[in-house]
């Protein structure tokens, strides 16, 4: 949810370098968190007195989650009746019309997405997550559910006030001088308004929707208790298992209906940035009192919208800085602390006038254990390696397969020991059976995709996406080598100490980073997003009328 101006604001009067600057004497807070240097109040410690509970809070939320995604014996009645009658005609109407016809997924994908509008917040919400899925689910999906990221209408102001009123227990006036009926944003979960509190400090706050906890749990039981039933019936069930995708669903959702951890995860966001002496992020300062469950007031970052490229450029930002600070700080903070930012899109980003770059919106934030953050590790280094062994297990790790699955066969069984494949030298119909032999294999050994690495692979895709828009033509191989030398200078014998392997072992295989792009190293020195964009369109429209996928968007 955005919480930002989407006008930028004036750019500075002197020339600007694009290049963050501190402040000679920057705040307090600053030593530990990466806020703003210009403060609408400081944050006295760490630890706020709303924060101390938020380690319970998750491991009570952990404890209670299986109850929302494991399928009941009878779900709440009204609801189910409600879910069923509008799922139900859109499932029979498409049956009857489409089903087996060329727009079948389409229609299927249409259909569903009229009926998570129909059906209000929480189905809504689905729809937006799967919105940024592109790659993980299918492509008709993808574009239908994108068309439900601004389907919210807002909350009454009396209802807002009714809320604000019952979370701070006082009147609202006591509080705000002025607080502005109308939301700068209105999403599933909550909306944010503007408002001035009593002191003269302008703030940002976002209230949670009155009942939504509710309705999110009844939603979650129903949808579990559907979910088992849906299982290859639809085309969609194919790729995205109901069962599954209910639970990544209610992991996902869950920890957004309590703003304590919004806040939690803000400041754990923060700290991260300033560990790793990365100084291209702005997270805003959550109030040092004003959070609770239900309402977070927050500082207001302003600047250029994420895909305001004239104007950046006009403020004399450098775009590609942009990127690739994006890239490193979104990589860093989950591999080497295991913490990141979930839902980056261009609405949780702006760009300040000074090159750095202004996170928000904190409701899911990706957490790793111990393990998994070993686990992401090896991804990244294996795959710098072109160790594809070393790839498919810690994908295992992950828990993308089976613990104690058989590496070496899933290698085999998808052709991974092989030379790479070019899909631009395969005629549409083997590339076509290509990628069901590799969906028939990965199903028959139990994958799935953990919520991590779905908040992972949905970052990339975005800033794949941000790349096209801010920096086509930034070299890929020439990123890629960047980035990989830094992570190894900068934290190899972390990372090895780690993994438990030799700081000296790592090697970056530029010939199987190429290959990974689907191209003959021999051939290419260089590979220009804008070229991969272009061979991808090529992919697409070989492939268009003849996949039931369309718009395939691999071979990143």
């Amino acid at each position: 949810m955005a919480i930002s101006s989407s006008a930028p604001v004036d750019p500075p009067t002197s020339e600007p370098s694009g290049l963050f600057v501190p402040s000679p004497v920057p705040p307090q807070d600053r030593k530990w968190g990466s806020f703003s240097d210009t403060p609408p109040w400081i944050l006295p410690s760490r630890m706020p007195i709303w924060r101390t509970g938020a380690a319970r809070r998750r491991k009570d939320q952990a404890r209670e989650l299986p109850t929302y995604y494991r399928a009941p014996k009878l779900p709440p009645l009204r609801r189910a009746l409600t879910v069923a009658r509008i799922l139900g005609q859109a499932v029979l109407v498409w049956a009857v019309k489409e089903r087996g016809r060329p727009s079948s997924k389409a229609g299927i994908s249409r259909r569903l997405r009229v009926a998570a509008e129909r059906l209000g917040p929480t189905y809504i919400k689905l729809a937006q997550i799967i919105s940024a899925g592109e790659g993980v689910f299918p492509a008709e999906l993808v574009a239908e559910c994108k068309k439900c990221r601004d389907q919210v209408p807002p909350v009454d102001y009396p209802a807002v006030v009714e809320v604000v009123e019952e979370q701070l227990g006082r009147p609202i006036h006591e509080v705000f001088s002025r607080f502005a009926p109308t939301p700068i944003a209105a999403a599933s979960i909550a909306q944010v308004h503007r408002a001035t509190l009593v002191d003269g400090t302008e703030v940002v706050v976002k209230v949670q929707r009155p009942g939504i906890d509710e309705l999110v749990k009844k939603d979650l039981k129903v949808l579990a208790f559907i979910a088992p039933l849906l299982v290859g019936r639809i085309p969609v069930s194919a790729l995205a298992n109901p069962p599954a995708l209910v639970e990544l669903f209610a992991e996902t959702i869950i920890e957004e209906l309590d703003f304590h951890l919004e806040g939690d995860n803000m400041l754990d966001v923060a700290e991260v940035m300033v560990k790793l002496n990365q100084t291209g992020f702005v997270i805003p300062r959550p109030h040092p009192e004003l959070v609770t469950e239900k309402i977070l007031v927050m500082e207001e970052l302003k600047g250029f919208s994420f895909d305001d490229v004239a104007g950046m450029k006009k403020a004399g930002v450098n775009t590609h800085d942009v990127i690739r600070t994006g890239m490193i700080g979104f990589l860093e903070g989950a591999f080497l602390h295991g913490v990141f930012h979930g839902d980056l899109h261009g609405g949780n980003l702006l760009v300040l006038p000074d090159g750095r770059t202004g996170l928000m919106d904190f409701g899911i934030t990706g957490r790793l254990s111990d393990a998994e953050k070993q686990a992401f590790m090896k991804m990244m280094m294996t795959a710098t390696m072109n160790d594809v062994n070393g790839q498919v297990e810690a994908l295992r790790d992950l828990g993308t397969l089976p613990p104690g699955t058989d590496v070496a066969a899933v290698v085999r069984d998808l052709g991974l020991d092989g030379p790479p494949i070019d899909p631009n030298k395969l005629t549409p119909d083997e590339l076509i059976a290509e990628l069901q032999r590799i969906m028939k294999a990965l199903l028959g050994y139990g994958a799935r995709l953990p919520k991590p690495l779905m908040l992972y692979v949905k970052n990339l895709i975005f800033i794949d996406g941000a790349i096209a828009t801010l920096a086509p033509d930034l070299d890929l191989f020439g990123e890629v080598t960047y980035i990989a030398t830094h992570f190894f200078t900068q934290h190899g014998q972390t990372i090895a100490n780690e993994l438990g392997v030799d700081h000296g072992d790592w090697q970056l295989d530029l010939d199987g980073i190429k290959a990974g792009f689907g191209v003959d190293p021999t051939e290419r020195e260089a590979l220009s997003h804008a070229e991969l964009t272009a061979r991808r369109a090529e992919i697409n429209k070989r492939l268009a009328g003849e996949n039931p996928l369309k718009s395939f968007r691999g071979f990143m």
